[in-house]
């Protein structure tokens, strides 16, 4: 495309015109408008006695608690508030803790590892993270009760807060030996009643008549009840 124009001499001229090219500040001016800007940074939201649910970690007088159970209460006079049990993760000690609807509570910052469980030694269990093989080590004590439930090359999660280990969780469902239990009787059945078996970790639940020595089971460590033949 061409445009005219009169010479110097008075005759008509024709010249190209070239495409008009916005600057690069008004380049950069549009691509600002047309993109908007979203924030790297994700919202944080604060943490109130209103998100309080069971399993809930929070944190209170310096130490990390785990909220066993809880109970939104508005009374008929005075102001809501939420009244739970709490188990300490250090100490074990399960309390009562009642909080003001709507206060600001600390969450504590426990975080979960997958580890196996791989062999003891001596009093300490060694626990093993399976990506890069650090070695964790609990003390019986730290341990305690859930021994019984526990048997090499089980996968575990061990719970930390602070850098150090607070406690750990065993699967829901373990498979465990019977080693010893008084034979059952023929005609025996599931509801025909229970007996005590010692199985491989040392542990002793009340098992159907008709389960053998030798046998697998199914037990529920939250409860330490079995559950079926494995």
């Amino acid at each position: 495309m061409a445009s005219l124009h009169l010479s110097s001499n008075g005759r008509l001229r024709a010249s190209p015109i070239s495409a008009w090219k916005p600057s690069p500040v008004h380049m950069s001016s549009r691509v600002l408008h047309a993109m908007p800007l979203r924030s790297r940074f994700p919202r944080i939201y604060a943490f109130s006695s209103n998100d309080i649910k069971v399993g809930s970690n929070i944190e209170v007088d310096g130490a990390p608690w785990r909220v066993l159970e809880f109970l939104h209460v508005k009374p008929g006079k005075g102001a809501a508030f939420v009244r739970t049990k709490v188990r300490n993760y250090i100490t074990g000690n399960t309390v009562e803790k009642t909080f003001r609807a709507g206060s600001t509570i600390q969450e504590a910052n426990v975080v979960k590892e997958a580890k196996q469980f791989t062999y003891k030694d001596g009093t300490q269990f060694v626990f093993m993270d399976l990506v890069t093989f650090e070695e964790c080590r609990l003390s019986e004590k730290e341990v305690g009760d859930k021994k019984k439930w526990l048997k090499e090359g089980m996968d575990c999660n061990l719970l930390f807060w602070n850098g150090r280990v607070i406690d750990f969780e065993l699967p829901i469902t373990v498979k465990l030996t019977v080693v010893e239990v008084d034979p059952g009787v023929r005609g025996d059945t599931a509801q025909g009643g229970s007996k005590p078996a010692k199985l491989d970790t040392g542990a002793v639940v009340n098992v159907p008549l008709f389960v053998s020595a030798g046998e697998e089971i199914l037990v529920d460590t939250r409860t330490g009840q079995y559950m079926s033949r494995a």
